[in-house]
């Protein structure tokens, strides 16, 4: 399930051509599309966080099994930018529904080692991304439809299993014990809003780099189609690892300053990416930039559900990550509009890559400061 989720989300962006095309329109068009994808993954956490107050964790995802089947076949089937972006939106409330559940579910399923847990988790994720573009590359010798017309029947096979898995599963004591949506987020909101902001603002630039990832590579730099996919397949590839190794040093290392260097990490190699013409270099870059930026999510997740108690985890995460992938969400619009506007790729990283550091480098000061709100140490 966790492979199809992903995969879903991050076939948009080697498909931002092939539907340009197909509908006779513009990125910003394409751009908004795969920009309500990431809202839909965005805007129902909240609400499911509550609903996780009544339902246990491992109904919710069935659901959301059940869900992005139905809206996959939406998208195989539509005939319209609207009927597109509607399968798109569904998609999104699909996967978001699996993420806000399922996370919380893993750390309660593996205490001691959420890190290693969540890595592996992760590591399967990223495999869907890793053959989004070869998948796409494949598909489109038929038709961009049949993408998620796959999507929706590996969905359905999918969802009919863990139904039946979940049946015979002992699920733990402290699945489901935190029924105070509202004094979850009031007991951590502090927490909750540093999360959005860092881990929002540097998903923000993530994602609307690869989503263009692609036509920035044809457009700046004058690769062909079929060899700016592959360069996205580089950077997802190595997440992969990332997933793995990262998911375990934040078991062992200083959460908050990892993850700050980790940002760090990112921020620069964006910035040498806009400044890098060479092929070997590029190839390099989008390898490491893969890397460096896959390590933040399994982190980030161990460092705040690992600091959020039982009694408040369920509706502290949703909150999170319902803020975190509304910002995250908007990184393919805003791109997509600054680059219809004439501005060009480069210039559009650069000033997101700089204005995050500035946000690295304040939040860095308050640490050092004392000023940021205490969390556990994992």
């Amino acid at each position: 399930m966790a492979f199809l989720v992903n995969l879903v989300r991050v076939v948009y962006a080697p498909l931002v051509e092939p539907l340009q095309a197909a509908f006779s329109v513009g990125p910003g068009t394409i751009g908004l599309v795969v920009t309500l994808v990431w809202t839909g993954s965005a805007l129902p956490r909240i609400p499911i966080g509550y609903l996780l107050t009544v339902i246990p964790r491992h109904r919710v995802v069935l659901l959301a099994g059940v869900t992005l089947t139905l809206s996959s076949l939406l998208a195989t089937f539509a005939n319209s930018v609207l009927t597109l972006a509607l399968g798109a939106f569904l998609i999104g409330t699909a996967t978001s529904g699996y993420f806000v559940a399922a996370n919380p579910l893993i750390s309660e399923l593996y205490t001691g080692q959420i890190g290693r847990m969540l890595g592996i988790h992760g590591a399967v994720i990223q495999v869907a991304a890793v053959i989004a573009a070869p998948l796409v590359t494949l598909a489109l010798l038929v038709s961009w439809r049949l993408v998620f017309a796959l999507i929706g029947f590996g969905a359905l096979v999918a969802t009919a299993v863990l139904y039946r898995t979940a049946k015979r599963t002992e699920f733990p004591a402290a699945s489901g014990v935190d029924r105070d949506f509202l004094g979850a987020i009031r007991a951590e909101w502090r927490l909750i809003a540093v999360g959005v902001l860092v881990f929002g603002a540097t998903s923000f630039l993530w994602q609307g780099l690869f989503n263009f990832y692609p036509s920035y590579m044809e457009t700046a730099r004058g690769f062909d189609p079929g060899l700016a996919r592959n360069l996205l397949t580089v950077a997802f590839a190595a997440g992969v690892p990332a997933f793995w190794i990262s998911g375990r040093l934040v078991d062992r290392l200083p959460a908050l300053p990892y993850l700050l260097a980790v940002i760090g990490s990112f921020i620069v190699c964006v910035l040498l990416l806009t400044v890098t013409e060479g092929l070997v270099g590029i190839v390099l870059l989008s390898a490491v930039m893969g890397y460096v930026i896959h390590s933040m999510f399994p982190a980030a997740d161990t460092f705040l559900l690992s600091s959020f108690p039982d009694e408040h985890r369920g509706g502290a995460y949703a909150t999170f990550s319902g803020g975190m992938m509304f910002g995250q969400a908007l990184g393919s619009w805003f791109v997509g509009e600054l680059v219809e506007s004439g501005i060009a790729y480069d210039r559009v990283f650069q000033g997101l890559a700089l204005a995050l550091a500035a946000l690295v480098g304040a939040v860095t000061l308050l640490g050092v400061a004392g000023r940021l709100p205490a969390a556990t140490e994992v």
